[in-house]
């Protein structure tokens, strides 16, 4: 009767170093994916965004743009958080808009460069 009792407090002992071992393996495991998430995914976002503040932080009167709409046109005028975009060859064609629908800048001097 005494070595039943001292094998099954055994075995009950194992149980629980095991199940022990299995919540910090788990755990780890955890924390590995959610690091991996982190330099897969959220890294690289916060990376763009902090790009695309610096462009925006940049846009000068005179620059070309690229709306995120698929338009091209010239800044003419600057605000706070707008912009006045000239569009095409017509002068009349003056729109303001927000500028976080800026999708692309190019400087004047950059397209100098690359025409030469």
């Amino acid at each position: 009767m005494y070595r039943i009792l001292a094998q099954s407090s055994t075995t009950a002992a194992n149980a629980n170093a095991a199940g022990g071992m299995g919540l910090v393996g788990m755990i780890v495991w955890l924390v590995v994916l959610f690091a991996f998430m982190y330099f897969l995914m959220i890294r690289p976002q916060k990376k763009e965004q902090k790009k695309k503040e610096l462009m925006l932080s940049e846009v000068a009167v005179g620059d070309s743009i690229l709306t995120t709409s698929g338009f091209y046109g010239t800044v003419i005028d600057l605000m706070d958080d707008t912009v006045i975009v000239e569009f095409g060859n017509n002068k009349n064609c003056r729109i303001p808009m927000q500028k976080a629908a800026i999708m692309e800048v190019e400087k004047p001097e950059d397209a100098a460069k690359k025409d030469a």
